[in-house]
């Protein structure tokens, strides 16, 4: 197998940090997105959204999207604890906040840093108006995140899942928009601080 990624872009960030809870060691190639090398008619040959991370195959096949490669990786390298949930009902509710994340939060996130900082103007159109929707929708995200985090040790119950991933991804990213987990939040910020510890995570963590 191999990983086309760009290593601080959330979504690859989510696919690295998988990798890593399941011990699982890949190569890496470096895709430069800020320089459109993800828009070349060779790199959209592989990639059928044109975007990273994209998993390479042992057969030449290709996966794209980070939640189906992650997918993939846990069927093919099972564990005692899966990170998708081990019962119906644990599957069912990482599901649902793997969701309610990607739509509420991160979605939400991610149009609002394109709009606002328009990292991408040369090659889709940015409205400002929208982006300040979108980080408003952030904000009023957070508290939903709190509220499950006052009832369970995770996300998505008792057991780390590939939904705290995802929450882990978006909490370090809204950093991004001048948004900070404040004492405010006092379960989705002893949650962000623990999950930081976890060693898969720590190993991810460049050294200052």
């Amino acid at each position: 197998m191999k990983l086309y990624e760009l290593a601080q872009s959330p979504s690859a960030r989510r696919v690295s940090i998988f990798l890593a809870e399941k011990g699982i060691e890949v190569p890496r190639v470096n895709v430069d997105i800020r320089g459109g090398e993800n828009l070349s008619v060779e790199f959209k040959a592989k990639s059928l959204n044109g975007r990273i991370p994209l998993l390479e195959l042992d057969d030449g096949s290709y996966l794209c999207e980070s939640v189906a490669i992650c997918r993939y990786l846990e069927e093919t390298h099972p564990s005692v604890n899966s990170l998708f949930g081990n019962t119906p009902l644990e599957r069912a509710k990482v599901e649902m906040w793997l969701r309610i994340i990607e739509l509420q939060g991160l979605t939400a996130g991610f149009q609002a840093f394109r709009n606002l900082s328009g990292v991408y103007k040369d090659r889709e159109t940015c409205v400002e108006a929208w982006g300040e929707e979108s980080r408003i929708r952030v904000i009023d995200f957070l508290p939903t995140l709190d509220q499950q985090l006052s009832k369970s040790a995770f996300v998505a119950g008792d057991e780390f899942s590939i939904a705290d991933i995802s929450a882990y991804v978006f909490i370090s990213f809204i950093k991004n928009l001048d948004i900070e987990v404040t004492d405010s939040l006092p379960h989705l910020k002893a949650w962000f601080i623990t999950v930081a510890q976890r060693p898969a995570i720590v190993s991810l963590t460049p050294k200052k």
